[in-house]
């Protein structure tokens, strides 16, 4: 097994990282073996700082942003720092390289109004009406990432408890549920699911018009579908109405830590973002409402 390949076991194995997370490192490093191959005649153990830098130039120079550069930087890090664990570099290239901090994105929100507009687009006249409203509803009610929406079972959702149960690499947690995100789960586990599924076994909460366990794709053909229809302008993702519900509670009065909880945040500091949206928003509608201060 070469180096590469032992890196990504190592990620999945022993740091629990996310597929997105294992895809993204393996193949910036992929990526930086095939320049030190043809610019270098060398493989990734002969790097040396000066190739690495080398390469993030190349890599400005070829329009890559400055976020991708600071990512390609975080994976060679990572990837040397696993090799020289395992003894079989004596220390990691990477160490001490920086690159151009990158300009921060905030994320994309929608107002009240907007997800008030958008959930009430699928309607509840068939099996996929019933169903699409139960999934937006139980994404805006509880902020989750759509990775953990799809993987939600039968047996993840209380209706008694009014809560759902969310388990992501590794850790489990308890995300409470309004009425109406209820009412919608109910009703499509009720009337809805059992005509969807064609295998009693199936433990998928949300599955598709086949029968089987909804897809990322899937969840993805949906979203854009219902914000078509709304005529909303913005470009909506399933990220947007995690982000919406996050904001919309701060503007409410819920505390950091407990958004934090519900996110599913590793530290706080992911959180506090969504104090900047606010403040942001707070001058764009003072410099709408004075235009020349």
């Amino acid at each position: 097994m070469d180096d590469i390949a032992r890196y990504g076991a190592y990620l999945a194995n022993e740091k629990n990282a996310s597929q997105n997370t294992i895809s993204s490192y393996l193949r910036d490093v992929t990526q930086f073996a095939e320049y030190l191959q043809n610019t270098q005649s060398c493989g990734l153990r002969l790097a040396t700082g000066d190739m690495i830098r080398s390469y993030m130039y190349w890599m400005q120079g070829h329009g890559k942003s400055a976020s991708s550069v600071t990512r390609f930087l975080a994976s060679v890090k990572s990837f040397y720092n696993f090799l020289v664990g395992n003894r079989d570099m004596k220390s990691n290239p990477a160490k001490g390289i920086t690159a151009a901090k990158a300009e921060r994105k905030y994320p994309e929100i929608l107002t009240s109004k907007e997800v008030e507009l958008f959930l009430e687009q699928p309607q509840c006249v068939d099996a996929k009406g019933f169903r699409d409203h139960a999934m937006l509803e139980l994404l805006y009610a509880t902020g989750i990432r759509v990775s953990e929406l799809i993987s939600l079972n039968l047996g993840d959702f209380n209706a008694a408890g009014g809560f759902i149960r969310c388990e992501s690499r590794g850790k489990e947690r308890m995300i409470p549920l309004y009425h109406t995100a209820i009412k919608a789960i109910q009703d499509y586990v009720k009337n809805v699911r059992p005509q969807l599924i064609s295998d009693s076994s199936e433990e998928a909460l949300f599955v598709n018009m086949n029968g089987e366990r909804m897809s990322r794709q899937g969840f993805w053909k949906i979203i854009k579908f219902y914000q078509e229809k709304a005529g909303i302008q913005k470009d909506i993702t399933p990220h947007t109405l995690r982000h919406s519900f996050a904001v919309h509670l701060l503007e409410n009065g819920a505390d950091l830590r407990s958004i934090q909880e519900m996110l599913g945040h590793a530290d706080i500091s992911s959180t506090q973002i969504y104090t900047h949206v606010i403040k942001r928003q707070l001058k764009d509608v003072y410099q709408k409402a004075h235009p020349r201060a």
